[in-house]
């Protein structure tokens, strides 16, 4: 693997992490004992992974079945969790609507957050990464992205959760379509 492709799965990862910071700190301004935040910290984490999992498998099948269309696919996959990540930053937090902290809101809080995985994972067979150094990366990520933000989020407040979220949106459209003109142009991704 070549640093310029492990910089790829890092671009990749932190902005996703920057999804799970901006959750993390609507979370966090209520204030967490270490015990709730270690749980959620593991409980986004795994979430992210596994979705990223289950969409190599999407992209795996994707790519027997398109060829080399799969990629591009991919990159418009990664263009659409971006858009979406910033359109969801936009509107009002909800995290407000139920308990991340524990049992369904949990649950059902690391499936919304991992959501923008499952297209990452569809197009990261694309980028030249071999698969476990991309989920470790993703892993550690996320976090180290829960942890500070529930760690910050008492300090940073509404503002910065918005803000990480919109420019996680940035960063993956911009990777996306990065991706995509080097793989037209170069076809090595």
């Amino acid at each position: 693997m070549t640093v310029a492709a492990f910089f790829k799965v890092v671009l990749v990862a932190m902005s996703l992490g920057l999804d799970v910071f901006a959750v993390s700190i609507g979370v966090g301004m209520r204030g967490l004992p270490r015990g709730v935040k270690f749980r959620i910290g593991a409980a986004f984490a795994a979430a992210e992974v596994s979705m990223t999992v289950i969409g190599v498998g999407i992209g795996r099948v994707a790519g027997a079945l398109l060829g080399d269309i799969a990629g591009y696919i991919g990159f418009a996959a990664l263009i659409g969790v971006g858009i979406y990540m910033v359109i969801e930053s936009l509107r009002e937090s909800e995290a407000g609507g139920f308990d991340l902290s524990r049992g369904w809101g949990l649950l059902l809080g690391a499936l919304s957050i991992s959501l923008d995985s499952l297209g990452i994972g569809f197009s990261i067979l694309y980028i030249g990464v071999p698969l476990a150094v991309s989920l470790v990366c993703i892993g550690v990520v996320a976090v180290t992205s829960t942890t500070l933000g529930l760690t910050l989020g008492r300090t940073l407040g509404a503002r910065a959760e918005a803000a990480a979220a919109t420019w996680g949106g940035v960063i993956l459209i911009a990777t996306g379509v990065a991706f995509a003109v080097l793989k037209l142009f170069f076809a090595k991704l």
